[in-house]
């Protein structure tokens, strides 16, 4: 750690003293001596700015010019626009402000001497300001503040004009509030905000009044009549609604332009609360740190004025939470609870591997088409949509399309123990990934030992039938390398399906937000010429189904095609792109044994059954990484919160390893002694 040389600081305050150089320039030169050498470097921030106030406490001449460069640069420039959208997302909607974003990063806009959100984000320019910033203690800014003696600064016309530009923001910024409040956008979601006792139309008014109450005391150098209580009830009141807007969207649907326009309320509500602390009468920076948040707040703002990112990222967090809360509910319909449901979902995914055996004949019956190339991977992606949707209809289970589903599931639970914080939410934690890891495994096992036996039904009905297998003898060599584990890339290829898996989920959970943001449901229900053609009853049972399938049905529909385009992509891009996916992959197995007539050594045949195992496992790995690390995110959670399940897994598989496959049987129910035990003669 090195200290700030006072030297240095001497002759930025000699040089502005003795006006060698203008207030913008020795302010811009005093924050980077200021800047420590690493924004992490706390510490050394911390020395700096104590360095700086030892400084000004023993030399008035000193502090009186920092004073004064302060006072120049806010009575020079115009403050609203830094207290309005600094750090407040512009009224342009989601899209636009992206495309904005990029604009500016590519060709910035120049800098408006008379604007102190300009001259504000040219003084912190270093782009990691604020996270030095940010690590300062309110102690040290107080102290700073302190030492600057700003009861000896006798112009007080720069005070009185910042806070009159404090107040013209204030009214801005709730006549904005109030705009946004009555979004036909959160109307929708909550429609009582229209009502005449909404705080929303009544915030104006109040701070209208404040804003002439404060002028007035202002000018005429006496107590401000009305204060801002009233003000800060009816921000209360605001935060509350967007609350339940929040809330309400879990049951009627979220969008992109909803997200955007709570989150431009909340930043917009908490910035008229920071500019309200600093405007009350009495208020003392050097014992309160309000302002000094603020500075912080802007430094990050200006700091990170052109990222994508941060936009992406705080505009479809609460999207992302709505998406996988969908999927967490279709998740709990995954997870086996007792023997019965085990058995149930055996016998489901079983009736899936059936269909898949029938899909992967057509997939090499379409091969041998030799259709155009677009057309052929259209046909292949058609193929497995249908086959897809068909096994969703009869209510059959692919295995691999459970853990999009269960992660959600299972990220919503640890979110409940994270809140609770205690030790028994774990434990349960750890038994609901135990049933979710057999559950898994009964499906993975019930799609295979079908696939394989109906493939190879078909395979020798088809050759007794025609007098020819259904591949050829090099084909069906082709199928059986292409599960070769350590000769091909079948791994990869399993891992590009599971990304498609892990999307799929994330297109059903989308599908079934947008049914209930849209009202189809109820659309089709209420449509007339539905109604007409089907009646009434059964056009309102269409829009029940659809209300809870659409999104299995178009998730289906996207994998369909994603796994059968693939391929086609990657040889118009001349890359070794394709998919694996373990019921497919078993289903070939099958077909290959049986056109080379089983004459494969056993140890070969050995390769390729642990390659479609591993095959499985891939796709489930990377499917269930990517679905748990997003549904972790959408609820502010990290992987580090999933560490502890690991020893408790662990010990729980060391006691009752067979649990991990097989439900344990239910209790018997207690002998009712006073019923059933007793003598007869007694």
């Amino acid at each position: 750690m090195t200290n700030l040389p006072n030297q240095t600081l001497d002759s930025i305050f000699q040089s502005l003293s003795a006006g060698e150089c203008s207030s913008g320039a020795a302010l811009a030169e005093l924050i980077r001596s200021l800047r420590p050498s690493s924004a992490t470097n706390h510490e050394q921030a911390v020395m700096n700015l104590r360095a700086l106030a030892w400084l000004l406490e023993h030399n008035p001449t000193y502090r009186q010019a920092l004073r004064s460069a302060l006072l120049e640069l806010l009575t020079q420039t115009r403050q609203i626009p830094l207290y309005t959208e600094s750090g407040i997302l512009a009224n342009t909607g989601f899209f636009s402000t992206l495309s904005k974003r990029v604009g500016e990063r590519l060709l910035p806009m120049p800098i408006r001497e008379d604007s102190l959100q300009d001259r504000f984000g040219r003084l912190f320019r270093w782009k990691q300001d604020h996270i030095w910033l940010a690590g300062i203690p309110d102690e040290t800014w107080q102290q700073l503040w302190q030492a600057m003696a700003w009861p000896e600064e006798e112009d007080r016309a720069g005070w009185v004009q910042t806070r009159l530009q404090m107040v013209e923001a204030v009214q801005i910024l709730s006549a904005r509030v109030t705009a946004i409040g009555l979004e036909p956008e959160l109307v929708r979601v909550y429609p009582e905000i229209e009502r005449f006792e909404s705080p929303f139309l009544h915030l104006n008014a109040a701070v209208l009044s404040y804003a002439d109450s404060y002028r007035r005391a202002l000018a005429d150098g006496t107590a401000q009549a009305e204060d801002d209580k009233h003000v800060l009830v009816l921000l209360d009141q605001c935060e509350e609604i967007l609350g339940k807007i929040r809330k309400n969207a879990s049951r009627n649907g979220i969008s992109v332009n909803l997200t955007y326009q709570a989150l431009r309320l909340l930043q917009s509500l908490n910035r008229l609360r920071a500019l309200l602390a600093l405007l009350e009468p009495g208020h003392d920076p050097g014992h309160n740190p309000a302002l000094f948040h603020l500075i912080q707040d802007f430094a990050r703002a200006e700091n990170r004025k052109y990222s994508v990112s941060d936009v992406l990222k705080s505009n479809t967090e609460l999207l992302a939470l709505q998406v996988t809360e969908h999927a967490g509910r279709h998740g709990e319909h995954y997870i086996a609870e007792s023997r019965r449901e085990w058995a149930g979902m055996a016998k489901a995914a079983m009736g899936a591997g059936l269909i898949v055996g029938v899909m992967a004949l057509i997939k090499l019956l379409l091969a041998q088409a030799h259709l155009p190339l677009l057309w052929e991977g259209l046909s292949y992606g058609l193929n497995y949509a249908i086959g897809f949707i068909i096994v969703q209809l009869l209510h059959f289970t692919i295995a691999t399309k459970q853990p999009a589903m269960t992660a959600a599931r299972i990220a919503a639970a640890l979110h409940q123990q994270e809140k609770s914080g205690s030790r028994v939410p774990l434990d349960e934690l750890a038994e609901l990934v135990v049933k979710v890891m057999r559950t898994q495994f009964i499906a993975i096992l019930g799609n295979v030992l079908l696939a394989i036996p109906t493939a190879a039904i078909i395979a020798l009905g088809w050759q007794a039938l025609f007098g020819q297998p259904v591949v050829g003898t090099a084909k069906a060599q082709h199928l059986l390398h292409d599960l070769d584990p350590l000769g091909s890339l079948a791994l990869l290829h399993a891992g590009i399906a599971g990304v498609y898996l892990f999307l799929s989920g994330l297109i059903a959970g989308y599908y079934d937000n947008k049914a209930i943001y849209r009202r189809i449901p109820e659309r089709l229900a209420a449509h007339p010429l539905l109604n007409k053609l089907l009646g009434k009853h059964r056009a309102w049972q269409l829009g029940h189904y659809v209300e809870h399938n659409l999104g299995a049905l178009a998730g289906n529909f996207y994998f369909g095609l994603f796994l059968g385009l693939t391929g086609t992509i990657g040889i118009i891009l001349g890359l070794p792109l394709d998919i694996r996916h373990i019921t497919f992959s078993a289903a070939n197995l099958a077909f290959g044994l049986v056109a080379l007539d089983f004459q494969l050594p056993l140890g070969m045949i050995a390769l390729y059954c642990g390659g479609v195992a591993l095959i499985g496992f891939t796709n489930l790995a990377v499917s269930f990484s990517m679905a748990l690390w997003v549904a972790l995110r959408s609820r502010k959670l990290s992987g580090r919160q999933v560490l502890p399940l690991l020893p408790l897994l662990l010990k729980h598989f060391i006691r009752h390893p067979l649990q991990f496959f097989i439900p344990p049987a239910a209790p018997r129910p207690p002998i009712d002694e006073a019923a059933g035990d007793k003598p007869a003669g007694s």
